[in-house]
């Protein structure tokens, strides 16, 4: 028995459990995975730490930051000195900065629909994205859809295809325009999102970004149950409320559900949610990301003056960058890879195909490397899927109310929930601190 039963031990989850047990109350994460972090998770290439989920971290991301910092988990600058390479219509070029260099055209392309897009973005507040009076507009439209209907060129589309990729494991069609806007704007706009320096991928724990949730989930001891699923909560009319594992039933005065609304599904709820949960889950579906990582001995392409950030047009490695630990060695190239071509390759097949993809940038030598490791979140054969939600169209306007609403004693956390930083680990610890919060106020009230 626990005041709070909190499901699922990810940053949300664990960051609300550490919260609440500041607060003075008794907590019990239960976990399905055999690990803590959830979608941050910390293997190795050649001895080096890489992460085959959540990596980054950047200015304004305050709240991971300060937990970070709390519990000594150093941060490091992404390296950035040099020239990009973009490969692109058959080529490959350098360019520096964000934004590749294309024609004159294209670049005046670029920069109007991305104007468009972070003044469309100002007008979608974050909280209740559906109250804008361009929200059902929006809501009924893809990301896709609207770029094509302001005329954007087809190199505006394809780099902001990329964008899609890395940013909700889908393509531009899938992702409702309302949910694309409201998730830039929570972000800070899409410089904010995108950039290195300055941005969302400024910095990187050398020791990944799992160490930060091994060591909360070390604060709380044996609070943290790993490997039993969640599988059924019970809300019975005396407000306690039972949660049931394969092995074990916890009884708690409320919970705090830490999934992402797709994998709420997998929870059996008696008495049923009300019916707009429900279709709220089933509107909310996880994107599908993968990561392929290779070490070398050296950094070879930073004594070619390359800075190891690179595009691609041509998959399956879209995005690269450098997440060696130094200039000595060894080098580690990180490249994100599109799932749809990617995930049903067999083992050695990938590795081929995304050696090739960082020989096409990086030259011959990318073809050798020491070690090489991939990671695939649709793969997983629990709560699959990543980076974060692809909301569909239509979604936002029709359920969006729904996903962090309590119901009889249950609350809701996750990054998907968050209101800064929506679909990153600073969004996971915001949701996992207000959830507690919630918790904290009606558990007072009650007293």
């Amino acid at each position: 028995m626990a005041d709070v039963v909190v499901v699922g031990a990810g940053f949300a989850g664990l960051s609300a459990a550490r919260e609440l047990t500041r607060l003075g109350h008794d907590v019990l994460v239960i976990e399905g995975r055999d690990r803590v972090g959830g979608r941050s998770y910390t293997g190795t290439v050649a001895g080096v730490p890489v992460d085959f989920g959540a990596t980054f971290v950047g200015p304004t991301q305050d709240a991971v930051l300060a937990l970070a910092a709390e519990l000594g988990v150093d941060s490091t600058p992404t390296y950035g000195r040099g020239k990009n390479l973009i490969r692109w219509r058959g080529r490959v070029r350098s360019y520096r900065s964000t934004i590749p260099r294309l024609s004159i055209i294209e670049l005046l392309d670029v920069s109007r629909i991305q104007w468009r897009f972070d003044r469309l973005s100002r007008r979608v507040p974050v909280d209740q994205p559906w109250t804008s009076p361009i929200a059902d507009d929006l809501d009924a439209i893809s990301l896709d859809g609207w770029l094509r209907s302001v005329h954007a060129g087809a190199s505006t589309r394809d780099l902001m295809a990329i964008m899609a990729r890395v940013t909700w494991g889908a393509e531009p069609d899938a992702v409702s325009m309302l949910h694309a806007v409201r998730y830039v704007n929570a972000a800070g706009g899409l410089n904010r999102m995108l950039d290195v320096q300055g941005g969302a991928q400024q910095d990187r724990f050398l020791a990944g970004t799992q160490e930060i949730a091994v060591r909360m989930a070390a604060e709380l001891g044996d609070q943290v149950v790993l490997g039993s699923p969640v599988r059924h909560i019970s809300r019975p009319p005396d407000r306690t409320l039972t949660v049931s594992t394969a092995g074990a039933t916890h009884t708690a005065a409320a919970v705090i559900v830490a999934v992402p609304p797709e994998h709420r599904e997998a929870i059996e709820f008696d008495p049923p949610l009300p019916a707009e949960y429900g279709e709220l889950n089933r509107h909310w579906p996880q994107g599908h990301l993968s990561k392929a990582y290779a070490a070398y001995e050296t950094p070879f392409w930073r004594a070619d003056g390359y800075s190891g950030e690179a595009l691609s047009d041509e998959g399956p490695v879209f995005i690269t960058f450098d997440c060696s630990p130094g200039d000595g060695g060894p080098g580690v190239l990180l490249g994100f890879t599109d799932a749809r071509t990617f995930d049903p390759l067999p083992a050695a097949r990938r590795r081929e195909v995304a050696l090739n993809g960082f020989t096409a940038l990086f030259g011959p030598a990318a073809a050798r490397p020491l070690d090489y490791v991939d990671h695939r979140w649709g793969a997983e054969t629990f709560a699959p899927g990543g980076p974060t939600a692809a909301v569909p169209p239509g979604a936002w306007t029709a359920h969006g109310r729904w996903l962090r609403a309590p119901v009889d004693g249950i609350f809701w956390a996750g990054t998907e929930t968050a209101d800064r930083w929506t679909g990153f680990l600073d969004g996971a610890v915001r949701s996992g601190l207000r959830a507690a919060e919630q918790v904290h106020q009606e558990l007072s009230r009650r007293a």
